[in-house]
């Protein structure tokens, strides 16, 4: 594997090296920053009155299908909008030869990761921030293998215009749970 730094991010991104990067099944995704279930920490929150740094946790994934060509990376919380769901981030078009992103590196769109619009309309990633009192949120982090090529699909997508992209083009996915409460 090798590790790129993003400039000024402070932020890496795995490439898988080397045969055997895909692999028929078992797909999976995790973070290093939480358990699946587990509590996001604080730094992945939103700013402000959120408690958070919003930055965007790490993932890393591996046993990818065959076929896979990009992926796709998404982050809702079908708790909020009092269960009407809140997509949180959308980060697409990373090639298949990525297995990570460290911390921040989906903050912002780079030549491995293009955005799409959160909740807000923004091409950011957007921290958890469930309101005060609420029980603990679940934020559901789904990486999906698709066989489209990186950069096909256009910066800005919304969850719909995403959705309605990658009919037809997913191979597989595999989702990591975090909570988080105020």
């Amino acid at each position: 594997m090798r590790t790129l730094r993003m400039a000024g991010a402070a932020a890496a991104i795995t490439l898988a090296t080397g045969a055997g990067v895909a692999h028929a099944e078992g797909m999976s995704v995790s973070s290093s920053a939480f358990a699946d279930g587990g509590v996001l920490p604080a730094m992945h929150a939103g700013l402000g009155e959120c408690g958070g740094k919003n930055v965007s946790p790490p993932l890393a994934w591996e046993h990818l299908p065959q076929a896979t060509r990009s992926l796709v990376i998404t982050m809702k919380d079908p708790d909020g909008a009092k269960g009407g769901g809140v997509v949180h981030w959308l980060a697409y078009n990373i090639p298949a030869t990525v297995s990570s992103l460290a911390a921040g590196a989906g903050n912002n769109a780079s030549e491995y990761v293009t955005l799409g619009k959160n909740i807000r309309g923004e091409m950011a990633y957007l921290g958890a921030c469930p309101p005060v009192g609420d029980s603990p949120h679940h934020y559901i982090i789904t990486v999906t293998a698709t066989d489209l090529a990186p950069g096909r699909l256009p910066a800005g997508l919304d969850a719909n215009g995403l959705t309605a992209a990658l009919a037809g083009h997913t191979l597989n996915g595999s989702t990591v749970v975090a909570r988080y409460g105020r």
